[in-house]
């Protein structure tokens, strides 16, 4: 392994151990997404707790911690088998961030900040996977299970030299998602939605309620 490599390597998990979850909650004084709705510091579970803005800030974080070690690596001429390290680095640094306790997500908006770096027509399947598979079942679980089982077929169609790396970061994802695998099994899992529906629907019950206390008074 060269320094370079080794570098990138490095680089890449400190990247991944900033929790932008975790940050942006405090900046705009949202819910510690590490106590509230899932439990996990993630852009799904910001979503619930936060809504759409924070959400979206977060993701976008996510994927760049992945996107851009990769990139650098690739720019530098590392080795695919050690690119995919930088990768895996990247993940572990946010499903075990050393900034935050070695607590932290899931791994896969970094994971899929890691493919972008490989290409824009995987990146382009593995996002149209997850949402198709959103939009039928209502599961963010399920749309990154079947985008990681999915993402190793489609870079071996298209770079077949970055094939082991990602499927190496499939595996991690997958692994990550144990709990969910085996709710969704037991039906148990909730789908992304639903606690936006009752959060909306306990506002619209405590809005009537102040009307009701106005009106009383």
């Amino acid at each position: 392994m060269s320094a370079i490599a080794l570098g990138m390597i490095i680089f890449a998990y400190l990247c991944g151990s900033i929790s932008s979850a975790i940050l942006i909650c405090r900046l705009a004084r949202l819910p510690d997404p590490r106590q509230h709705g899932s439990g996990n510091p993630g852009a799904t579970n910001v979503l619930r707790v936060g809504g759409k803005a924070a959400a979206a800030s977060v993701l976008i974080c996510d994927v760049l911690k992945g996107m851009i070690p990769v990139w650098l690596a690739y720019y530098l001429n590392v080795q695919p088998f050690y690119l995919g390290l930088v990768a895996i680095a990247a993940c572990l640094g946010h499903i075990y961030p050393v900034f935050f306790h070695f607590k932290g997500g899931k791994g896969v908006a970094t994971a899929f900040g890691s493919i972008a770096a490989i290409g824009w027509d995987l990146s382009g399947l593995v996002a149209g996977t997850w949402l198709l598979t959103v939009l039928l079942s209502g599961y963010s679980s399920l749309g990154a299970i079947v985008s990681a089982l999915m993402a190793p077929f489609y870079v071996w169609w298209f770079k077949p030299e970055f094939t082991f790396p990602v499927a190496m970061l499939s595996c991690l994802v997958l692994v990550r998602h144990h709990g969910n695998i085996q709710r969704l099994w037991r039906g148990q899992e909730s789908r992304i939605w639903q606690k936006l529906k009752n959060k909306k629907q306990k506002t619209t019950k405590e809005i009537a309620q102040e009307q009701r206390d106005d009106k009383d008074d």
